[in-house]
C-alpha cells in the first residue's frame, strides 16, 4: 500500500493508494468529468460495511465537482487515474457531518471507502471539440493497431506456409535420393 496523502490539508480526507494505475492511464479532467467507480464503504469505528457495489457488481457514476456526492469523493476521485484503487478516509466534515445518514451512517462518523476508478468520460451531450477529437484519434489508433495486427498475422501465416513448403521440398529430395540409391544398388 502507498503512503497516506492528506488531500484536504487538515486530515479530513486521507488517500492511500492500494493499487496504482498504469502509467499511461487517464484521469478525470474538465473534458472527462463523469466518473464510473466500484466502491465499498465502511464505518471507521466498527469496520461495518454500509454500502458497496461489489455485491451486485454495479458501477456508480457521477460528475465531479457538482456536489452530487460527499465532499471527500469530489476531492479524492479527481486525484485518481483509471485502474487505480485507493482507500479514502473521510472525517465527518467531508462526509455526512453531524446529521449522519440514518439508518446506516451515525452522526459524526468517520468513513473509509475503497474506491476503484473504472472509467472517466465526457458528460452526456458534450460538444467539446477536444473530446470528439480525442475519441476520433483513439478510434484511428485502434484501426491502425488492428491493421498492423492483421498484417503481422498474414506475414506469420506466409512464413509458416513457406517453411512447410521448404520442408516438403527437402523431404521430397531426400525420398528421391533414397529411391535412387536403392535402385543403383539393385542394378549391380
Amino acid at each position: 500500500m502507498g503512503d497516506a496523502i492528506d488531500l484536504s490539508g487538515d486530515g479530513g480526507v486521507i488517500k492511500t493508494i492500494v493499487r496504482k494505475s498504469k502509467s499511461d492511464a487517464v484521469a478525470p479532467t474538465e473534458d472527462f468529468p463523469v466518473v464510473d467507480v466500484h466502491y465499498e464503504g465502511t464505518l471507521a469505528d466498527t469496520g461495518e460495511v454500509f454500502d458497496t457495489t461489489h455485491e451486485d457488481n454495479t458501477i456508480f457514476s457521477f460528475e465531479l465537482g457538482k456536489g452530487s456526492v460527499i465532499k471527500a469523493w469530489d476531492i479524492a476521485v479527481k486525484t485518481m487515474k483509471v485502474g487505480e484503487i485507493a482507500k479514502i478516509t473521510c472525517k465527518p466534515d467531508y462526509a455526512y457531518g453531524s446529521a449522519g445518514s440514518p439508518p446506516d451512517i451515525p452522526p459524526d462518523a468517520t468513513l473509509v471507502f475503497e474506491v476503484e476508478l473504472v472509467a472517466c468520460r465526457p458528460r452526456k451531450g458534450s460538444t467539446t471539440g477536444s473530446v470528439s477529437e480525442e475519441r476520433a484519434r483513439l478510434e484511428e489508433l485502434k484501426k491502425q493497431r488492428e491493421i498492423a495486427a492483421a498484417a503481422k498475422e498474414e506475414d506469420k501465416k506466409k512464413r509458416e506456409e513457406q517453411k512447410a513448403a521448404a520442408a516438403a521440398r527437402v523431404q521430397a529430395k531426400l525420398e528421391a535420393k533414397k529411391g535412387q540409391g536403392k535402385g543403383k544398388g539393385k542394378g549391380k
